[in-house]
């Protein structure tokens, strides 16, 4: 549980340095995903366009990271800008998963 009493700039530090941990790993496996596999699930063109949109998310997560590293921690991330990250990862978990499960569903049909 966080400490409520923590100073600002290391309550910052707890929660926001492992959260742009997060959606560096998650987009970085997302876009291994995008760049390495044929999406059945998706068009070409929505593989590609979801790709582009992982490249430029991973870009801003490096971009505030090293924001953040520069100050100290001093510096937080507008939720604004977060929440186009979330929706992302969550779309590309989505997609994983219907990948996944018609992997699967391949596998145990024998095709």
């Amino acid at each position: 549980m966080l400490n409520p009493n923590l100073p600002e700039p290391e309550l910052l530090k707890t929660i926001l340095q492992p959260l742009l941990e997060d959606f560096k790993y998650w987009f970085e496996r997302s876009r291994s995903l995008l760049e390495n596999e044929k999406l059945s699930c998706l068009s070409f063109k929505q593989q590609s366009e979801l790709l582009e949109r992982v490249k430029q998310a991973q870009q801003e997560v490096i971009t505030a990271n090293m924001l953040f590293q520069a100050t100290g921690g001093q510096v937080g991330i507008d939720m604004a800008a977060l929440m186009p990250w979330h929706q992302l990862v969550t779309e590309c978990w989505k997609v994983a998963m219907r990948f996944h499960s018609e992997q699967s569903h391949q596998q145990e049909n024998g095709i």
